[in-house]
């Protein structure tokens, strides 16, 4: 048997928030998809078919967010997230 690479990712599955952007801010909103179960919906998807990467900021409300959160933290310390379309070109174009 051939030794075969396919090149992979295995990515968090998020929905939109509404059918629109943020009418205050813009962005699209986004929050995590879950499985019956409760666990995280992830994916593994072919790397031909990630166009540009995404830059979530974590919709915080009117709470300070803690100095100690990490950046590593971020998926699980939200419940929904902006979609940054301001982060690059490509971001803004795809996201508009």
């Amino acid at each position: 048997m051939p030794d075969i690479t396919y090149p992979c990712a295995l990515v968090h599955l998020f929905s939109s928030i509404g059918n629109d952007p943020c009418p205050n801010i813009g962005m699209w909103m986004v929050e995590p998809d879950f499985e019956e179960n409760g666990d995280p919906a992830f994916s593994v998807i072919h790397l031909d078919s990630i166009m540009h990467p995404a830059h979530l900021i974590g919709i915080y409300g009117t709470d300070s967010i803690p100095y100690e959160l990490g950046h590593h933290d971020s998926l699980s310390a939200f419940a929904a997230f902006y979609v940054n379309k301001f982060s690059d070109y490509h971001a803004h174009s795809l996201a508009f």
